[in-house]
């Protein structure tokens, strides 16, 4: 990843995600690791898994009951002797008398000459002897070999997200580690001297820095693997230093603050003279983006207010990094506003909203720094750039967070 992004200015939404989206992409390119069956759930396979043994491995009854030829209880009721019992776990390879019966625990080995077995509640038994009351056809509550799954049979296939139906599966044939992809490792720096860390004291002037759990959190929740959560202080060199531990230790670097036009912008003060491209997106919130390729990692710059943050995470990182991991794409779907949103020429807005039973509501104002508002919502409204003034009843398309 060499190439660096055009400079332009007032980029579209879809232009610039599939800019970050192109650096993204080789990605999927990455190594691949044996991890433990147990360990893999959310893993993404990365080859097809094919069955080492068949399953059921032995002929096995589905029931508790008695193992029996099923011409010996064509006419019941009938009387056969108990020949013995089997327990699941035993060997079970002693062949069945003619006109006997065995005792069978569910999963339990069906002896040689056996055919079917009767469920216990259509018998009635006194220790020596069983009583059939309902007679059974050949192979009922019989579980013959291979007819879930035959050796060689493709079990699992390659780019599967392992769910724990899965890994059942895994577990019954036997497997102990399987081979799935080395997830995308992201490293994640946030900037600002107003910014302190959860449970420390506010002096004036400062808040709680929200964005480095924030975006580590929905990183996580898109099968990324975060390697670093760091926070700068408005200080190129300690920026450098932190953002040069970064890049070696991941594959994408999500930077928030430091990328407007301000004083004090650190990220972009480092950044542009290293070929980053600092300048703004046709939307909000979110609108001051910047983009780098610094020791070939793709460094994401975003805007440092929490919702700006998130919005930008959201709408230019998250579809890549899910398809990156397997995971299902964002649901995006169309629905009716409840009431009127105005929204600025020019720009997409993404409003925070709700669902409800008579369409979508926003939640909240626009402003980029109302994050307590975000946790009302469960979609953002994407409000197209052309769009000033949508009233309720409009249909529009929401992104499910």
């Amino acid at each position: 990843m060499n190439a660096r992004p055009a400079r332009t200015s007032a980029r579209s939404v879809d232009d610039y995600r599939e800019t970050i989206e192109a650096l993204l992409r080789p990605l999927a390119a990455r190594a691949t690791e044996a991890v433990a069956v147990p360990e893999s759930l959310g893993r993404l396979l990365a080859a097809d898994l094919r069955s080492p043994v068949e399953l059921p491995v032995f002929r096995n009854s589905a029931m508790d009951g008695y193992a029996v030829r099923a011409a010996s209880v064509v006419v019941a009721p009938v009387t056969l002797p108990l020949a013995g019992v089997i327990a699941a776990g035993q060997d079970g390879r002693a062949p069945l008398p003619d006109g006997a019966a065995v005792k069978v625990m569910t999963g339990a080995p069906i002896p040689p000459g056996a055919d079917c077995v009767i469920p216990v509640e259509d018998t009635e038994a006194d220790g020596a002897t069983v009583t059939v009351l309902r007679g059974r056809s050949s192979g009922e509550f019989v579980r013959e070999p291979g007819t879930d799954v035959k050796v060689g049979e493709l079990l699992v296939p390659a780019n599967t997200v392992l769910a724990p139906r899965h890994i059942a599966a895994l577990a019954a044939v036997g497997l102990a580690r399987v081979p799935v992809f080395a997830p995308v490792r992201a490293a994640i720096v946030t900037t600002g001297d107003e910014l302190v860390a959860a449970g420390e004291p506010l002096r004036p002037g400062q808040i709680y820095n929200s964005n480095g759990i924030a975006l580590a959190a929905a990183a996580r929740a898109d099968g990324v693997a975060v390697v670093s959560v760091a926070h700068s202080v408005d200080d190129p060199r300690v920026f450098r230093d932190l953002l040069a531990t970064a890049t070696r230790s991941a594959d994408v670097v999500l930077t928030s603050g430091g990328v407007s036009k301000g004083d004090f912008e650190v990220v972009k003060d480092v950044l542009a003279p290293l070929g980053g491209v600092f300048g703004s997106v046709a939307v909000q919130p979110g609108g001051p983006q910047g983009l780098t390729v610094l020791d070939g990692v793709p460094v994401l710059s975003f805007p440092g207010n929490p919702v700006s943050t998130m919005v930008s995470y959201e709408v230019f990182a998250r579809p890549v990094l899910r398809e990156l991991a397997g995971l299902p794409p964002v649901t995006v779907r169309a629905e009716r506003l409840v009431e009127p949103v105005r929204s600025p020429a020019g720009r997409r807005q993404f409003l925070r909203g709700r669902l409800t039973e008579a369409g979508v509501e926003s939640v909240s104002g626009p402003g980029s720094h109302l994050v307590a508002g975000m946790a009302w919502a469960d979609v953002l409204i994407d409000i197209p750039a052309e769009a000033t003034d949508l009233p309720a009843g409009a249909t529009v398309h929401v992104r499910v967070l």
